[in-house]
């Protein structure tokens, strides 16, 4: 017969409720080294460290410039999870988001990154512009002018816009059939070239203000070209830096003609006119001093 009394006894009050100092009782189970009869839980996954990116950046200037309210996303949780971010607890219970030194140093080095590639962006600019000056024509950097690109839809009316071309130029000449109106877009960075490219509304607009448009590729921080050729619209040419030596602005190789972008007969409207006349075009570091030297022989001449 089977013995039923341990079943039904009372159970010890120092086993349920142990004195605090004293070690808990031994567990035979643990003592003998059986194993635990529950299955143990599945093994912790190893942590991936997040990729930080330029949205993570731009959210870190984003936060260091404002009052850092939460946004409670996916980008907010991984520079949480980096430590670039911080929770910081009003007396209020108002939460908000501080950045961290490391947060700090990323954006800094940010910031290096965009002012490096703003510098190459500005010397390959300045390049392009002297030699349509070299080559005989007048250039502005940074012109607005409206352009009138297609609908959204293929019925839609055509709309106006607003297009600011890195370089614009004309012949100087005085015959308004042959002024030429040649536009350069200058990039530095692939995937600003891709965003780029996938607005075609921004290309339609250089081309119904230009005669031509050209794409001017830099290289990376290996030299290479940022894009192949092929990439580009075959409505638009393209220029390419060769790996030749150090400019004296600074950057490597001369510009050399990959593809010839296709030419196409165009007037300036009145209002581009307006707009060329309001603004200041580039000049040769040299042109003001000939200038002035021009006025002092004049001036000369006519005292004597």
């Amino acid at each position: 017969m089977t013995d039923l009394s341990d079943a039904f006894r009372r159970p010890d009050p120092a086993a349920l409720f142990p004195v605090a100092g004293e070690p808990p009782p031994a567990d035979p189970a643990a003592a003998s080294g059986a194993l635990p009869a529950t299955a143990p839980g599945p093994a912790p996954e190893a942590s991936v460290p997040p990729i930080i990116g330029r949205p993570h950046a731009r959210r870190l200037r984003e936060v260091y410039r404002s009052a850092g309210w939460p946004c409670q996303d996916l980008i907010e949780v991984e520079l949480l999870a980096a430590g670039m971010l911080r929770r910081v607890v009003s007396p209020m219970g108002h939460e908000a988001m501080r950045l961290t030194d490391a947060g700090i140093a990323r954006l800094a080095a940010a910031h290096a990154g965009n002012r490096a590639a703003l510098s190459a962006h500005e010397a390959l600019v300045e390049r392009v512009a002297r030699q349509m000056l070299h080559a005989g024509r007048i250039a502005w950097r940074g012109l607005k002018l409206r352009a009138r690109v297609p609908g959204a839809a293929p019925d839609a009316p055509p709309r106006w816009c607003i297009a600011k071309p890195d370089v614009f130029s004309i012949r100087n000449t005085t015959v308004e059939a042959y002024v030429h109106s040649i536009v350069h877009e200058i990039k530095v960075r692939r995937s600003d070239l891709l965003a780029d490219l996938r607005q075609p509304a921004k290309r339609a607009a250089y081309l119904d203000m230009a005669a031509e448009c050209w794409y001017v590729l830099g290289n990376d921080a290996k030299g290479r070209c940022i894009a192949d050729p092929s990439e580009v619209p075959a409505e638009c040419g393209v220029l390419v830096l060769d790996g030749g030596a150090a400019g004296s602005d600074g950057l490597a190789g001369r510009l050399t003609v990959a593809r010839n972008a296709p030419r196409r007969a165009m007037t300036l409207p009145f209002q581009a006119w307006m707009a060329l006349a309001k603004a200041t075009p580039v000049r040769l570091p040299d042109e003001g001093a000939q200038s002035l030297l021009g006025c002092d022989l004049l001036d000369a001449g006519a005292a004597d």
